[in-house]
């Protein structure tokens, strides 16, 4: 029977341990264990799906820079995902051995935890960070709320093996929302592309977060093994924990409305993802901040006009959308950005209007949800008319949309969270169309009358069936789609046109390189130097184009040229003489052979050899008439063929063909350069009035130079680097931004909004 001094094995939830005692101690390495031991095995997991997820997706690429994107992702994962793995494991290890040093000199109420983005205290951050952001807050809150249960007693026991401070899903070293930010600092190892990162991410949920149930469970059974709260009841109080989570939901996953009913919800859906509710709550905040006015000011006194319902709203939109449709765009020069920009300003103004006109009275505003996603809609079109991506006639066809799509966002809430939801796809896919338009790629009018014919569409058919979004989706594809393999088809021959003639080059600089090295700065005869100069440099040409610089006819040809120059030395003596006989015969037939292959005529090599053979009888000492002598010596005078004439004409032109090394640069517009990738659109000026846009198809590997073609796949130029260096330094290129428009308007409305309101705005009057 136990003694009733001994002390007992159960620790109860008012009890607390010091984490630096030895049980305490002994209870933190359990866990530090096993949380070592399972993410260990879970993180090697996930790592094992990422090279299938980013190989199938650069299959599924929808160009060749998308793929080229998951194929860098796949190369910088396979090197760098060991320090990966250890900077997370390392993470999660020191956060939960100076947990216990944290509180105990942290004081008695823990600091209120940094708020996530999208929380009244909004922090704003990059416009990447922003995107990365969203998805760690989304899979901790919905993570946080499907492991409840488990997550809460590990909770409570780790309270108690930490002095007894209160633990909460946020401070717990091992919870979702701490894994999650551990695995974050971890992906900066990683260098690659957001999209890259942001798949990641998801099998990181997929295949870490999502098994933590084991985890948890294992800790749980641990510390009851150890007598860390064994009655501990798996309930949860739900109204205390309603409102809590990462990202700012409850528990199921959806913003609760509260008093605020439709007006809180704004731009919310039930089945929004938690990442998209983020950036919503953001510009749901940001927007009340901006109409941080008196209440009195923005409500119509009780009893007044009735604000307009959706309906309503709809019908008046729909008589503007009809007038817009017979009204033709405004060309697209002569300032008309100010005019069109002053109409998306008004459109508010202008449907109040035309509701008074169809009620026989004029509200003075609408709900807050709905001035909210007029002026949101108001907003992007304002970006797409200053979107400098876009080229002004494509701004100006774009900026009729405004209100069809606000028609959209007010029939569908959800156009604004998803970036599949068919409206937005249009938007972003004409946009993204738009970008390689100019007027000399398109002097057909193809590209230009397929988007206005889809403008022209939605402004005459769409009413309230949304499905009309999908159905020309499908259309602009399938005309992508054909523009892009006729565009390949180019493109191909573009490239494959300037590998020849960079491999040409190449060829021309190594025979000058090996014919000028052998001579040596020494005086050759004309008529051995014409022939080496010019016939047989382009042997070696041909023969490097051929057969390749490692070939045994490459090395034959320079022998030869060697030889060659050698037989013009003196033979003075006996032994000289017996060895330039010897010489010859190898010679006349190596030359023979070679000049055949480069297509000289029989009679021609016959002619020139019997020039060599009056030059070689004199140099054996041989009686030979002086006027014979003369015009053996004199430079070759044969024709070379018509088919090979330009490869190489003299020997100061191969000296001249050797390219001068490039001065290093070490600028921001070099490093930029050097990161482009096949895909990038840019823009170039070389003129006041003249304005390219291309696409970066190819860099050469021999010469680096950056060949650009426009959207049909034909040549606009090529640049060594540090000439385009010097262009985007100058201002005469310009790199055009790949991320998708309605993206990049978020960013810039979640910025804009951020700023102080101007002193005229509304909500200031």
């Amino acid at each position: 029977m136990k003694d009733a001094s001994e002390p007992s094995n159960i620790v109860s939830l008012s009890q607390r341990l010091d984490p630096s005692s030895e049980r305490g101690g002994a209870l933190l390495n359990t866990v530090r264990d096993i949380a070592g031991r399972r993410l260990q095995t879970l993180i090697n997991g996930m790592f094992e799906h990422v090279d299938d997820a980013l190989f199938d997706l650069a299959e599924k690429a929808e160009n060749n820079a998308a793929q080229m994107h998951y194929f860098d992702g796949m190369r910088e994962v396979r090197k760098r995902r060991p320090m990966v793995e250890r900077s997370f494991l390392a993470q999660v290890t020191r956060e939960l051995g100076d947990f216990a040093a944290n509180f105990r000199n942290a004081s008695s109420t823990p600091s209120a935890p940094t708020l996530p983005i999208g929380s009244v205290e909004l922090s704003l951050v990059a416009d990447n960070e922003l995107e990365e952001s969203l998805a760690i807050t989304s899979m901790i809150g919905k993570n946080e709320t499907r492991l409840t249960r488990e997550l809460f007693a590990v909770n409570q026991r780790l309270s108690v093996i930490y002095g007894g401070i209160k633990i909460d899903d946020g401070s717990n070293p091992v919870g979702p929302s701490a894994l999650s930010q551990a695995f974050r600092q971890a992906m900066r190892e990683l260098n690659a592309e957001m999209r890259v990162k942001l798949i990641i991410y998801k099998l990181f949920d997929r295949y870490v977060l999502a098994l933590l149930d084991e985890l948890y469970q294992e800790i749980n059974a641990e510390l009851v093994r150890a007598g860390v709260l064994p009655q501990l009841r798996h309930e949860v109080a739900r109204a205390g924990n309603a409102g809590r989570t990462a990202s700012g939901s409850t528990a199921g996953g959806t913003v609760a409305a509260g008093a605020e009913g439709a007006e809180g919800g704004a731009f919310l859906a039930e089945d929004e993802s938690a990442a998209s509710n983020e950036l919503l709550q953001t510009l749901r905040t940001l927007f009340s901040a901006r109409r941080a006015a008196p209440e009195t000011a923005m409500r119509v006194p009780a009893g007044a006009i009735q604000m307009p319902s959706a309906n309503e709203l709809i019908g008046a939109l729909s008589v503007l959308q009809s007038q817009a449709a017979i009204s033709q765009p405004l060309p697209s020069h002569a300032g008309n950005a100010l005019e069109l920009a002053g109409e998306v300003q008004q459109l508010k103004e202008h449907l109040l209007a035309q509701i008074g006109s169809l009620r026989g009275e004029r509200p003075s505003q609408v709900s807050t949800i709905d001035e909210d996603t007029i002026d949101l809609v108001g907003m992007l079109f304002e970006f797409i008319l200053e979107d400098r991506n876009l080229p002004t006639d494509m701004q100006v066809l774009l900026a009729r949309l405004q209100i069809p799509y606000l028609k959209a966002a007010i029939l569908d809430r959800k156009l604004f969270a998803h970036r599949q939801h068919p409206a937005r796809r249009l938007l972003d896919n004409l946009a993204d169309a738009a970008k390689g338009w100019s007027a000399e790629s398109d002097r057909d009018h193809r590209l230009h009358d397929k988007i206005k014919s889809i403008v022209d569409r939605l402004l005459q058919d769409f009413d309230d069936d949304l499905t009309i979004f999908e159905r020309l989706c499908v259309e602009l594809q399938e005309f992508q789609d054909i523009s892009r393999r006729r565009a390949e088809l180019a493109e191909q021959r573009v490239a494959e046109s300037t590998r020849g003639r960079e491999k040409l080059e190449q060829a021309r600089r190594r025979a000058a390189r090996e014919i000028l090295s052998r001579i040596d700065g020494r005086t050759l005869p004309p008529l051995v130097h014409g022939i080496l100069s010019r016939a047989w440099a382009n042997y070696l040409v041909l023969t490097i184009l051929r057969q390749g610089e490692d070939s045994p006819e490459f090395r034959d040809a320079l022998r030869f040229a060697s030889d060659f120059i050698d037989s013009t030395k003196p033979a003075r003596t006996l032994d000289e003489r017996r060895a330039l006989r010897q010489m010859l015969p190898g010679i006349e037939r190596a030359l023979r052979r070679g000049l055949a292959n480069v297509a000289f005529q029989e009679s021609d090599i016959d002619r020139l050899l019997a020039q060599l053979h009056t030059y070689y009888r004199h140099q054996l000492g041989e009686s030979v008439p002086e006027a014979e002598v003369q015009a053996a010596e004199e430079s070759v005078s044969l024709p070379i063929p018509e088919s090979i004439q330009p490869i190489v004409e003299s020997e100061a032109e191969l000296a001249r063909s050797e390219p001068e090394p490039e001065p290093p640069i070490d600028t921001p517009e070099m490093q930029l350069v050097a990161e482009l990738k096949p895909g990038t659109w840019l823009e170039f000026m070389s003129g006041p009035e003249t304005i390219e846009r291309a696409k970066l198809s190819w860099i050469s590997p021999m010469s680096g130079r950056y060949l650009f073609v426009n959207r049909r796949g034909l040549k606009v130029a090529d640049y060594a680097p540090h000439e385009l260096a010097n262009a985007l330094a100058s201002g005469t290129a310009r790199v055009l931004e790949s991320t998708a428009l309605f993206d990049r308007a978020l960013d810039a409305i979640v910025g804009r909004l951020s700023q102080p309101a101007p002193a005229n705005s509304p909500a200031n009057e």
